[in-house]
């Protein structure tokens, strides 16, 4: 029986889609054969370098043609609604990047195409690839540290070299993180939003939030926010968002539960679990010297925080073999939702109960 391919475009040639590029030609049930981007000079080096040898600057064209099954949506989040809607309509299965969109109005639009249609459509919420962060799901899923009391996750990613002022947003297509639209929460803190909605397993039923803009003050959004959010089961969650931050970008959690805690991050090459009972055993039953004691366990994790290979596995693989999707447009939907009350919430100096009817 002659195997399956997937013919994938993918639209954008910025270093992340190149990531993307990498998880496709490494699938052996898959086939990279066309790249797009408005830049025609870059689309074209990178072609050369991935071995591809069609390239568009209108993605349309891209779309036009019949034998791609499918195509990544790479591009800044402003234009997700646009390609998202033109690449169900002409008959493509859709990895659209997170965030899915920028406000509610292309939201509800991405949703109703992905209704009408009948192509698998994945919003590429990454960190529920990376390494460490799916260890701290085993984990908790299997009830080591019993139940989850608080949790926090951080964004802290310095954009000192990536931003400029306002008003070049639009004229300089590689300045789009200056969208006043994209707030950091939004484009960059749905990363620690929908990680923490994931391995919760449930959504923010309030939200309070602080923010503040001391660094990047040309920035037509504030550049550091805190947030507060319950969640279901009486779990208390915090979420640190910073796109100015003087650090390495990094993305360091911590989940508190009644029986330990677990510290992760995803630029580590381990995580920390401490845990009151081993094997159905107190620590202090093990230790006697020590009777109120939690042991420290380190696991070694491989580092991967932006683990494009394994995120297009497995949208090859509900593709290729029609099964359902995980991070579906709802899902998509839903972090944004919760990063919409952030803002919301430090603007108003007040709780905001998140809108998930999309």
């Amino acid at each position: 029986m002659e195997k399956k391919i997937l013919n994938v475009g993918v639209i954008s040639c910025s270093n992340m889609a190149e990531g993307h590029m990498k998880g496709v030609i490494a699938h052996p049930q898959a086939k990279l054969v066309a790249v797009c981007d408005i830049n025609l000079e870059k689309a074209n080096t990178v072609a050369a370098r991935r071995g591809v040898s069609r390239v568009y600057q209108d993605y349309k064209e891209l779309l036009a043609q019949p034998d791609i099954d499918a195509v990544i949506i790479v591009t800044p989040d402003h234009l997700h609604r646009e390609m998202a809607i033109a690449a169900l309509e002409a008959g493509k299965h859709v990895l659209c990047e997170k965030p899915l969109a920028l406000n509610r109005d292309d939201i509800n639009a991405i949703a109703a195409a992905v209704k009408k249609s009948d192509k698998k459509f994945m919003v590429g919420q990454i960190c529920r690839y990376t390494p460490s962060f799916k260890m701290v799901k085993d984990i908790i899923s299997r009830g080591e540290i019993g139940d989850l009391v608080f949790v926090e996750s951080e964004y802290a990613h310095d954009y000192e070299k990536i931003l400029k002022a306002c008003e070049d947003w639009k004229s300089d297509p590689e300045r789009w993180r200056s969208n006043p639209e994209r707030n950091g929460v939004v484009g960059g803190g749905c990363h620690a939003v929908d990680l923490l909605r994931w391995i919760i397993g449930g959504d923010p039923e309030e939200v309070r939030a602080y923010s503040t803009k001391k660094i990047f003050t040309d920035l037509p959004y504030d550049d550091t926010h805190i947030s507060i959010m319950r969640f279901p089961n009486n779990v208390m969650a915090k979420v640190f968002v910073s796109v100015s931050c003087k650090r390495d970008y990094t993305m360091r959690s911590v989940f508190y539960g009644t029986k330990g805690t677990i510290i992760a991050d995803n630029r580590n090459a381990q995580i920390e679990v401490f845990r009151t009972e081993i094997a159905g055993e107190t620590v202090g039953s093990l230790i006697p010297q020590k009777p109120n004691s939690e042991v420290s366990v380190k696991f070694p994790v491989a580092i991967a925080n932006h683990n494009a290979t394994a995120e297009f596995e497995d949208f090859a693989d509900i593709v290729l073999n029609d099964k359902p999707v995980n991070t579906t447009v709802f899902e998509g939907a839903k972090s944004v939702a919760a990063c919409f009350a952030i803002v919301e919430a430090a603007k108003k100096g007040q709780p905001v109960i998140p809108d998930y009817n999309f």
